[in-house]
């Protein structure tokens, strides 16, 4: 019986620390799909508009293209969708779509959008510091 009980224990904390690990490779999947998003979204918006107006529709790259240097990084499939505002001829929807695959086979999306205006802001403006 009490050789039961420990083979019980033992498969039970085998299949926690699988779940565990499956939940550690999502969130650092996110975290570094997260930083991909940030770094074009940001990519993008140091553009001027006639940059932003010629870009493709959709463009499709994976994580290395820009981004890093890491052997990682290649599993991320980056996708920046740029369309035309219906109400707005001069703006933009700037949608940037990063999809993955976990160690386990299963795929997993993030995306973030943001609107790009003509004559928007596209600089940092800083000001003086005060005493």
């Amino acid at each position: 019986m009490a050789s039961f009980v420990m083979a019980f224990g033992i498969a039970t904390s085998i299949i926690v620390m699988q779940s565990g690990f499956k939940q550690i490779d999502v969130a650092r999947g996110t975290t570094l799909a997260s930083q991909i998003i940030q770094s074009e979204i940001e990519r993008v918006r140091l553009m001027n508009w006639t940059m932003v107006d010629n870009l493709p529709a959709t463009q499709t790259f994976n994580g290395t293209e820009y981004f890093s240097d890491n052997a990682s990084a290649e599993k991320y499939e980056v996708t920046r969708l740029v369309a035309d505002d219906d109400d707005r001829p001069d703006v933009k929807n700037i949608t940037v779509r990063v999809r993955w695959q976990t160690y386990d086979g299963r795929w997993q999306q993030r995306s973030f959008s943001a609107l790009y205006a003509h004559n928007g802001l596209y600089d940092y403006y800083y000001t003086l510091a005060r005493p």
